[in-house]
């Protein structure tokens, strides 16, 4: 015999306990909607890890682009800089050999010119030396043959006296110029002795048959040459010692001083020009001054004579020539109580009471045939008299009037129109008990 069991922990087999049940179902729902949250939760959190990545990227990317930028423009900056650097180095370089080179030909044009200035010097030297010699060569036989004497023999050595004393005292001149000493007294003595030796040559050929006279004149020239070109010699190197200027020094330095004069006079004529010029702009300003303050005191005079009574009093009290602008508002001030000079109390009321109206007509509503609650609706066109009655086609019946079959008005119509409404009802509210 079998048996069946028919009952499990007290009930029925095959039975289900609503109450088990529904907590299975709570259980299975809330571990679907925990592990439904946690899968939102990590995909949610994987998605922003994702954005946070791609950000974090944008981010970098941004970064090293601004960082590229940033060194592409230092690099820039820096390539101008030293492109800037090179130029004004070559342009130093530029201006520096032309300097050198401007020196460089100065020195050269410098060093010709003193070498032409030595060359020249020595053969104008040379050349006065040899001028005397060939002078002494030709005057000292001549002065031989004049005092030879067999029985004065000693006179042989007049010559050498004769002609020495002019070389001697050229030799002095050199030796002053050299000193920085006064050259004149030896050039007065080379004179002296050349003009005897040539009146002892000259008398010679005249007095001599042995000489004859143009030896004797040939000798006087030659016994006054040589001195006076030694000593022209001389002259010269004494200036250029002493720093004495030669004639056309003198003259270029004449010339540019006599220009210099006229600019000069050109640049004062022109200041005293601007200055009479301004002189007379400053009159004619000071003329138009007092004649427009003797056009505005009268003025004031004439229409405003009480302010222009304290005017006076505050301008002989403060020790001023004339009304000035500042006495004159201070005086209107005193008198009107108004700061702004030309405003009184008339005027003043009649602007206030122009700018209230202003401001109600520019405030009230619009009323009438203008006003924005009409403006919404077209009017209605008028029929005439004999026209036909258009609902006859119906019956006579109006036509039905349903919701939104006429367009709604602006909502600044409905505003104008509750004002309108509000200023019609307060009369007769006025006028009930």
């Amino acid at each position: 015999m079998s048996t069946a069991v028919e009952k499990v922990n007290g009930r029925e087999k095959g039975s289900v306990d609503p109450v088990a049940q529904a907590e299975a179902d709570a259980i299975r729902a809330r571990s679907f909607a925990e592990s439904e949250a946690a899968r939102i939760k990590a995909e949610g959190e994987a998605e922003a890890a994702k954005i946070t990545a791609k950000e974090e990227a944008e981010k970098q990317r941004l970064a090293n682009e601004r960082a590229r930028l940033k060194l592409e423009k230092d690099q820039a900056a820096h390539d101008r800089h030293m492109a800037e650097q090179q130029r004004k180095a070559s342009e130093e370089r530029a201006a520096k050999d032309r300097a050198e080179r401007k020196d460089a030909a100065e020195a050269q044009q410098e060093a010709d010119r003193a070498s032409e200035q030595q060359r020249s010097e020595a053969y104008w030297k040379w050349g006065a030396r040899g001028i005397y010699a060939v002078g002494l060569i030709i005057a000292a036989p001549v002065q031989f043959l004049h005092f030879w004497d067999p029985e004065r023999p000693f006179l042989i050595a007049a010559p050498a006296l004769l002609e020495g004393l002019a070389l001697v005292l050229a030799f002095g001149a050199a030796w002053a110029v050299a000193h920085k000493r006064d050259v004149a007294p030896y050039r007065a003595g080379i004179m002296l002795g050349a003009l005897i030796a040539a009146a002892i040559n000259l008398y010679g050929g005249m007095s001599d048959e042995r000489i004859g006279f143009n030896a004797g004149l040939i000798g006087a020239i030659a016994s006054l040459g040589g001195p006076l070109v030694l000593m022209a010699y001389e002259h010269g190197i004494a200036q250029k010692a002493d720093g004495i200027p030669s004639y056309r020094e003198r003259r270029a330095a004449e010339k540019a001083e006599k220009a210099a004069a006229k600019e000069r006079e050109r640049a004062k004529a022109e200041k005293r020009a601007v200055e009479e010029k301004s002189a007379a702009e400053r009159l004619d300003q000071k003329r138009r001054a007092e004649v427009e303050q003797e056009r505005r005191d009268a003025d004031r005079q004439r229409r405003h004579p009480d302010v222009w009574e304290v005017a006076e009093s505050l301008r002989s009290a403060r020790g001023e020539a004339v009304v000035t602008e500042a006495i004159w508002s201070e005086a209107w001030y005193i008198v009107t109580g108004s700061k702004r000079v030309g405003y009184t109390t008339e005027i003043e009321a009649t602007a206030r009471a122009a700018q209230a109206r202003m401001k109600t007509v520019t405030e009230m509503p619009i009323l009438g045939a203008l006003s924005q609650v009409d403006s919404q609706r077209p009017p209605s066109p008028k029929k005439a008299p004999d026209a036909p009655d258009g609902r006859r086609n119906n019956g006579g019946t109006p036509p039905r009037r349903t919701p939104g079959d006429t367009p709604p008005l602006s909502p600044v119509a409905r505003r104008q129109a509750a004002l309108e409404r509000t200023q019609n009802s307060e009369p007769r509210k006025e006028a009930q008990p």
